[in-house]
Order: structure tokens, then sequence, then C-alpha cells
């Protein structure tokens, strides 16, 4: 459809709003998007909108004010970044996980596992994981959609046979160590480019059977929150990977 709106679209950064829609090539809104949009963003019938389908295809189109957008450029692709790096976090309290996840995917970090430690305090049952771990996943696509980010992160650690019965998504500690993690710990040695998995300790620290061994890193000067430590590990890892100053504080 043609309703004479401008031809020559925004970047997509630079366009009104970002939507996740399920098909390029014939692009809707659902109606929660349609009503933020509407109702909170305040646009108007021609704005520009980035649709993208979260594995790195977009284009532009414009908000018609209905379900319908239509397509104001061809479709483009966004490759993924050259090296996924991945954040696990022992499960915190309250409606911090939530934060973290918010945080890390505006950074653009790609894995994103939440997990049971031992000295984990919150533990969640199969039925809860899998409500919370869904929950989680609708913040990653509102943050998507805030920080214009085309590929959206995983949220949860892959399907295995041994993972908790029906819970899917959340690891136990000993699944996110053997994936090559290095964990987060005062005294640590710097964070390198090398280093793509970081895991963040509960509260009370790690047992000392989970830190046997392992290689530790430094995420600061000073004893961090556990969301603060989340948050800080999405910070280096990204700027690593950017090739931003390879200096971390320990």
């Amino acid at each position: 459809m043609n309703t004479g709106f401008s031809a020559a679209p925004t970047p997509w950064r630079a366009s009104a709003a970002q939507v996740l829609v399920n098909d390029l090539a014939a692009p809707e809104l659902n109606s929660a998007d349609l009503h933020h949009l509407q109702r909170v963003l305040r646009l108007r019938v021609g704005d520009h909108v980035c649709a993208t389908d979260g594995v790195g295809g977009w284009r532009i189109c414009a908000f018609l004010g209905s379900e319908q957008l239509e397509e104001l450029s061809e479709q483009h692709q966004e490759p993924p970044s050259e090296y996924e790096v991945t954040v696990g976090f022992a499960l915190v309290k309250g409606e911090r996980p939530e934060l973290i996840v918010q945080k890390l995917t505006e950074l653009g970090v790609e894995h994103i596992w939440p997990f049971i430690s031992h000295r984990s305090v919150v533990r969640w049952d199969a039925e809860k994981a899998e409500k919370q771990l869904e929950r989680l996943r609708r913040v990653v696509h509102e943050s998507c959609a805030q920080s214009r980010r085309l590929w959206i992160p995983k949220v949860g650690y892959p399907c295995a046979p041994d993972q908790i019965p029906g819970a899917k998504g959340l690891a136990r500690f000993d699944q996110v160590r053997s994936q090559g993690a290095v964990l987060a710990q005062m005294g640590g040695r710097a964070l390198q480019q090398s280093d793509h998995t970081v895991l963040i300790g509960p509260e009370g620290g790690w047992d000392q059977t989970e830190s046997a061994g392992a290689i530790c890193v430094g995420l600061g000067q000073h004893v961090l929150r556990a969301e603060t430590a989340a948050i800080t590990a999405g910070v280096l890892l990204t700027a690593l990977r950017a090739g931003f100053p390879r200096e971390s504080l320990r």
C-alpha cells in the first residue's frame, strides 16, 4: 500500500520508535505496541517506525494509526556481533532480575543466564521459573525497542537433558560453569577480551566448591551488589569487544 508518505526514511536508530514484528514482508503491530505508540509515545500518522524481526532484519515503515504499517524502505539485515558475550547471575530478590536483564539488553549482551548456586537464597520452582523467565523475556523485548537493538538476546540457559524439571531456561551453577566461564570475585585478574562469559555469584559469595580451580576476575575496587556486578560485567565485556581501552579495574 502507498499512502504518499516520504520514501526517504530515516536510519533505524533515528526513527520515532522501534517495534518487533512477526513478518517484515507484511509488518503489523500487536495490540500492546499499537497502544504504546498511540498512547505513550503519542506518534502521529506518518511518523517513521523501525520494524524488526529480532534477528537482525529491519525496515523503516510509516505509522498509520492502526495495526498496519506502511513499508517505506527495503528490508535490511544487520550482521551479528563477531563474537557473543554472556553474563550469568545467581538469582536475586525482588525486581532486581528485571533491572539486570534490562541493562544487559541495552548494553548489547547476547546471552543472559539466571542460575541457582549453592548459596542462592532465591530459588524458583519449576512453575515460578517459567513465569519469571517469560517476564524477563518481555523486559528484553521492551529494552530492545527502547535501545534500538535489532538482535534480541536470549534469556535463559539452553535446554539440557539434566535441567531442572519443567524449568525451561533456568540452570544450575555447574551447567553454566562448564561453558568456559570466569567467575567475578574480588582480587581476581583483569577481565580480558578472550573472556566471553562472566558469572556473578550470590550476595553471600561463591561456595568454595564452586570457586575451586576457577578463573576469577575482578570488576572493581569495592564489593559490588549482585545487580551492580552483573551490569558492570556487561559494560566491560561489550567495551572490550568494541575495542575500548582494555585496562580493567581490579
